[in-house]
């Protein structure tokens, strides 16, 4: 059997969701690439060890933001 399925991959910068032990870690302007159908983002090898390397050397953050959070089970219909 033959599909026609075809992927479209677009160049785009995005920003990058970490969970590191219960901290939320974000890397904006992050170079990917990014199927156009499923937003599924793909990092090339040197992209991913520049994030590693930004996570792990624990630098000042260029800024903060406040998030709010929500636990799904204490909102029952």
């Amino acid at each position: 059997m033959t599909s026609n399925w075809q992927e479209t991959l677009v160049e785009k910068q995005v920003t990058y969701t970490l969970n590191l032990n219960g901290k939320i870690i974000l890397i904006d302007n992050v170079p990917a690439r990014v199927n156009e159908e499923t937003g599924e983002q793909f990092f090339s090898p040197s992209t991913v060890e520049r994030l590693q390397q930004t996570v792990m050397n624990e630098k000042e953050p260029d800024h903060f933001i406040q998030v709010p959070v929500y636990n799904y089970s204490n909102n029952a219909a």
